[in-house]
C-alpha cells in the first residue's frame, strides 16, 4: 500500500474571502479540511449570440451556448473588423420565389399544419425564420403545374382592351396563401416578373421563346397595370416589376426573348408612361438574368428616357461572376441592385450548396450593393413537381412537403440572414480575412450582425473586432455561423 504523506493546510484570510488549501491528511489523523472548496470565478458575460449551421448537417441553424465576451486580451487570431461608421445600402429583405408549385402543395397541407408552417417562414417569433421579400410569376412559371396567362385565347384572336384580362388560374392557390402570409407579414415586400406574355402577342405562337411583337408593347404594359390593380383589389401590393424573367434564356417554358434595346424601347415608351398614366408607385427593375451579361443592365441604363422610369436592375448567377453587381453600380450608383434567383439542385449536396450559396447569394450579393438575396423555389413535392412540360425537373425547393415538411439547404442559406437581418437594416463595414467570407448588417433596432461562411478545410479561429474589443470564436470548415450583438 502506497503511504500518504502529510501536506500542511495553509489559510489565507482577507475581509472578503478565505481560501482553503489543503490535502486530506493521512489514515492515522484527524478530519481534514474540505475539498474543492475554492470559490470559482464568475462565469463570463456572454455578449454575442451565436447560430451555426455545419456543412455535414449535424447542427442545423442552432444556437450556441458558447460564451462570447468582448474584451481586450492580445491573441494572434485574425480579425474581422466589424464597423459601423462605414454604411452602405439598405435592404429590403430575403426570400425565395413563390411559385405557383409552391403554393399548390403549401395549400395541400390541413389547416393547422399550413398555419404553422407558414408562421414558422414568415412570422417574427423565437421558432420563426423571418422571411422579409417574395417574388411572384406574372402568370406561369415554369415551377408551375401548367402553362398560362392572364389572358389566354383562341388561336387567331386578340383582345386589345384585355377584356378576357383574370386572374382566376391563382385564386386557387397562390392568391389565398399570399393572403395568408400578408396576414402574419403586412410589410413583406414582392417583386413579380413574367416568363412569357400572353401568346397571341407573340411573333412566334408559342410559350417558349420568341419576341413580343412591336405592335402589342402598348397593349402589354396594360397588362402589368391591369395585373398591378388586380393584384391590390385582393389586397396584395406589387412593391416591384421586372418587364422580363431571363430575357437571354428563351428555351424555357414559359420564356420569352428580349434583348436590351427592345427592353429600353418597352421600357421608355410604353411601361413607364403607362404607370405613370395609371398613378403607380410600383418599381420598374432591368434584366433579371445572370452576371455574365451587365453589359444589358447597363445599356438600358444609359438612355435617359429608359433611366427616368427604373429603380434599378436584378441579377441571377447561373453565369458569371457576382462582381457584375459592382460594375453596375460604379456605373449607374444612384439605381438599386437586386439578386432574384438561384436554385439548389436535387443533384446538389448539402455542404457544397452551403458553402457557395453563402458565400455568393448572400454574402457576395450584399457586399456588391444589392438590396435583397433570394433563393428560388420555396416548396415543391419528393419527386421535384409540380412544373411545367419542359420547366426544370431538378429544382429543389427550400421546403420538400409530402406528408412531412423537409427542410432543405435552401431553408438554412435563406434562414441564416432572414432570421436576424430585417428589412431596414443597413450593410456595415467589414473585411474578409483568410477563408472567411462575410457581411455585417445594423439592424433597425441596432443591433449588429455578422454572417461568416468559413470557405476553407480547416476550421478557423477568428476574432470579431468592435469598437476596440473582441471576442474569439470557431468555424468549423465549411459552416457558416450568424453572430448578434448589442
Amino acid at each position: 500500500m502506497l503511504k500518504r504523506k502529510l501536506i500542511p493546510c495553509l489559510v489565507f484570510c482577507t475581509i472578503a474571502v478565505v481560501v482553503f488549501s489543503c490535502s486530506k491528511k493521512s489514515s492515522g489523523g484527524g478530519g481534514g479540511v474540505i475539498i474543492d472548496t475554492i470559490p470559482k470565478p464568475p462565469a463570463g458575460v456572454n455578449d454575442v449570440d451565436f447560430w451555426l449551421t455545419k456543412n455535414d448537417q449535424s447542427v442545423l441553424l442552432q444556437k450556441q451556448s458558447t460564451v462570447l465576451s468582448f474584451g481586450t486580451t492580445a491573441n494572434s487570431n485574425p480579425s474581422i473588423d466589424v464597423d459601423t461608421t462605414q454604411a452602405y445600402q439598405t435592404i429590403d429583405g430575403f426570400g425565395f420565389t413563390l411559385t405557383g408549385g409552391s403554393a399548390y402543395v403549401i395549400n395541400l397541407l390541413n389547416a393547422s399544419d399550413k398555419a404553422n408552417l407558414l408562421n414558422e417562414l414568415f412570422g417574427n417569433s423565437a421558432n420563426s425564420i423571418g422571411i422579409s421579400y417574395l417574388r411572384l410569376g406574372i402568370g406561369a412559371t415554369d415551377l408551375s403545374a401548367s402553362v398560362f396567362s392572364y389572358d389566354d385565347l383562341a388561336t387567331g384572336h386578340t383582345d386589345m382592351n384585355l377584356d378576357s384580362f383574370s386572374l382566376s388560374t391563382d385564386t386557387v392557390d397562390l392568391i389565398p396563401i399570399l393572403k395568408q402570409i400578408l396576414a402574419i407579414n403586412p410589410a413583406i415586400k414582392i417583386i413579380a416578373t413574367p416568363w412569357s406574355p400572353p401568346v397571341w402577342m407573340k411573333d412566334n405562337g408559342s410559350t417558349i421563346g420568341g419576341d413580343l411583337q412591336t405592335q402589342y408593347y402598348d397593349v402589354y404594359s396594360k397588362y402589368f397595370v391591369k395585373y398591378i390593380q388586380a393584384m391590390k383589389a385582393n389586397g396584395i401590393t406589387i412593391d416591384a416589376v421586372t418587364p422580363q424573367n431571363e430575357p437571354l434564356n428563351p428555351a424555357n417554358n414559359p420564356s420569352l426573348s428580349m434583348t436590351a434595346a427592345e427592353q429600353t424601347d418597352f421600357i421608355k415608351n410604353n411601361l413607364g408612361p403607362a404607370f405613370q398614366t395609371a398613378g403607380l408607385t410600383t418599381k420598374i427593375i432591368t434584366y433579371d438574368h445572370n452576371c455574365d451579361h451587365p453589359e444589358y443592365a447597363t445599356t438600358v441604363l444609359s438612355d435617359p428616357a429608359a433611366n427616368a422610369f427604373i429603380n434599378g436592375s436584378a441579377f441571377h448567377l447561373y453565369a458569371g461572376d457576382i462582381s457584375a453587381l459592382s460594375t453596375v453600380h460604379t456605373a449607374f450608383p444612384g439605381k438599386a441592385l437586386y439578386f432574384t434567383e438561384q436554385y439548389t439542385s436535387s443533384t446538389g449536396d448539402f455542404g457544397g450548396d452551403l458553402k457557395w450559396h453563402l458565400k455568393n447569394v448572400i454574402i457576395g450579393s450584399m457586399r456588391t450593393w444589392s438590396r435583397v438575396a433570394l433563393e428560388w423555389n420555396l416548396a415543391n413535392d419528393p419527386t421535384f413537381n409540380p412544373h411545367t412540360p419542359g420547366g426544370c425537373d431538378q429544382c429543389k425547393g427550400a421546403l420538400t412537403l409530402g406528408g412531412t415538411v423537409t427542410r432543405n439547404v435552401g431553408y438554412y442559406i435563406v434562414a441564416h440572414a432572414s432570421k436576424f437581418v430585417p428589412a431596414g437594416s443597413v450593410r456595415i463595414g467589414s473585411n474578409i480575412t483568410g477563408s472567411l467570407e462575410n457581411v455585417a448588417f445594423k439592424t433597425p433596432a441596432g443591433k449588429k450582425v455578422l454572417v461568416v461562411e468559413n470557405d476553407g478545410t480547416s476550421d478557423a479561429t477568428f476574432n470579431i473586432n468592435f469598437n476596440s474589443k473582441w471576442t474569439a470564436t470557431t468555424l468549423p470548415a465549411g459552416a457558416v455561423g450568424t453572430y448578434i450583438w448589442n
